[in-house]
């Protein structure tokens, strides 16, 4: 299966956190060490800026992309994460990259406390929590592979 052999394959992996407005990505060169934030991605009605997703594809050559998925607490679906779901279909589509789920439960959250502990005083936007968000993302994809 695709998935299973880029679950396994040596990094590069891009991180996702999917918004209506905001995409925010980060990168996992490699599972022993810390993600690193990239970049807040534009989403609206015209759609993400592929442009720029394609330059960021082009300079670090991921293996495979690792989403955030979200459900209710009872496991269902939400309308964003339906909206996630086809995000990720295009990415595939576009792309060819594999994509990897990953639960992102309070990766918004956790971003936005590591964010208000690093810098403290510093007024952040909802747009600077984004790529952390990824990060958090990646940070629970590294820890499921890392200690199964």
């Amino acid at each position: 299966m695709l998935e299973d052999h880029a679950a396994s394959a040596s990094g590069p992996w891009l991180g996702v956190d999917y918004g209506s407005r905001r995409i925010g990505l980060a990168i996992l060169a490699h599972l022993s060490i810390a993600p690193r934030p990239l970049c807040t991605l534009a989403n609206g009605a015209g759609g993400p800026d592929w442009r720029t997703l394609e330059k960021i594809l082009a300079e670090w050559a991921p293996v495979a992309c690792v989403v955030g998925l979200t459900a209710h607490a009872d496991g269902t679906e939400t309308s964003v994460t339906r909206a996630t779901r086809r995000f990720a279909a295009a990415l595939q589509e576009r792309y060819g990259l594999p994509i990897l789920w990953q639960d992102e439960s309070l990766s918004s959250v956790t971003a936005e406390a590591r964010q208000r502990a690093m810098h403290r005083g510093r007024r952040q936007t909802r747009a600077d929590l984004d790529p952390l968000a990824a990060c958090e993302i990646l940070r629970g994809f590294q820890s499921e592979r890392c200690h199964p």
